[in-house]
């Protein structure tokens, strides 16, 4: 489902879901060393919020935000910037603060909530501890910020941190120098040692995992995707595109099972297709065909969804209605051969030569993943 259709679902006025905008923190130590702190508060609090139902704006859209004002990122905004950056969002709460070093080794992060919908700033409230228990620090800034929200289903403080190993710093440190770096190269180097330091260290798996996702190389990206854990925020998007490595590497049942994961906790059209996709691969026409429909109910404009659908028909040689469906899809596309070439064979009633490398595995897979415009979709309609 894409951002384009839920506004269209809602009217481009009416979609104003309730959603929060973490900052990177303002770094008072008086160490440029420790910069990277500011912009790990800002990634922890997003990655901890997400799994809580929370509607937090990515980094993306953050650094689009500064792009648009011309904020320099990493710098410490007045309060009328700040506001002004949570307006251009369409933030409802933005979170932001400070960090300072009040002794060796010690840290300390005092934070605030400036409400944009009343136009009021929330008390300041802190988190100390030793700098090594940066990670633990972070998990208490989130829940006192939940708390702060006065957010429905808050966890117990104990059971929110037993569901958040604490991290290793060094870990941490390395994971957003890699955020921060400038090219792929040193990402890699980041994001690899962030992993090798701490194994159940999810978040640097994951930007590996969508890394070699990228270069096509399916093998090492589904290795990666595999460590990504169930509780962490990309859990789910992570599934997604594990799906699709085992889809290009012939794992059609693997594929099939990160699918079904996903659209049972987001049941986007993409996720429908793929995994019609996989299971049209596995010989399971009648569910592919039922993955296939549920995708074109969520979108009957897109025409790879009709050729889909009248793909599996025309495989299992009920051409009546693989005649209708490529029909669809060349109205919408008029300019799709392959779909042309299909319809003619369904008017013949000529169904798969077997070897045939222009009837055999012709699923139309999706890449796009839209978690964040579903969320939203959802919470706007309050479900």
């Amino acid at each position: 489902m894409s951002r384009f259709l839920i506004f269209l679902a809602l009217g481009w006025s009416t979609l104003h879901a309730e959603t929060l905008l973490a900052l990177p923190f303002f770094n008072h130590s008086g160490s440029p060393n420790m910069d990277w702190i500011g912009e790990s508060i800002a990634e922890t609090l997003r990655d901890a919020m997400t799994p809580e139902g929370v509607l937090v704006l990515d980094r993306t859209d953050r650094l689009e935000g500064y792009r648009q004002l011309s904020l320099r990122s990493g710098a410490e905004l007045t309060h009328a910037s700040v506001l002004k950056l949570g307006e251009s969002l369409d933030a409802s709460q933005v979170v932001y603060g400070s960090y300072d070093t009040p002794s060796k080794g010690t840290l300390r992060i005092a934070a605030r909530i400036l409400d944009l919908k009343e136009t009021t700033q929330g008390p300041e409230f802190s988190e100390s501890g030793p700098l090594d228990d940066l990670a633990i620090l972070e998990y208490r800034l989130t829940w006192d910020v939940l708390r702060q929200m006065h957010w429905k289903a808050l966890p117990s403080l104990e059971q929110f941190m037993q569901a958040r190993p604490p991290v290793r710093l060094d870990a941490v440190e390395s994971y957003i120098r890699g955020l921060l770096a400038a090219s792929p190269d040193q990402r890699h180097l980041f994001f690899t040692r962030a992993a090798r330091l701490d194994p159940h260290y999810s978040q640097p798996c994951f930007q590996l995992g969508k890394s070699f996702w990228n270069r096509k190389d399916y093998k090492i990206a589904a290795g990666w995707l595999e460590r990504v854990a169930r509780g962490d925020s990309h859990y789910l998007e992570a599934q997604f595109f594990l799906g699709l490595s085992r889809y290009n590497m012939a794992n059609f049942s693997g594929a099939e099972e990160c699918f079904q994961t996903v659209a049972a906790a987001v049941p986007l059209n993409e996720v429908f297709d793929d995994l019609g996709a996989a299971q049209s691969r596995l010989n399971q026409t009648g569910a592919a065909v039922v993955s296939f429909r549920k995708a074109l109910d969520g979108d009957t404009n897109d025409p790879d969804y009709h050729f889909n659908v009248g793909y599996c028909l025309w495989r299992s040689n009920q051409f009546e209605g693989a005649v209708e469906s490529f029909r669809a899809a060349l109205e919408r596309n008029p300019a799709d051969l392959e779909a042309s070439t299909l319809l003619g064979r369904a008017l013949k009633r000529e169904g798969p030569r077997p070897g045939d490398p222009k009837s055999e595995a012709r699923e139309r897979l999706k890449t796009n993943y839209e978690e964040a415009a579903y969320r939203q979709l959802q919470a706007e309609l309050g479900k």
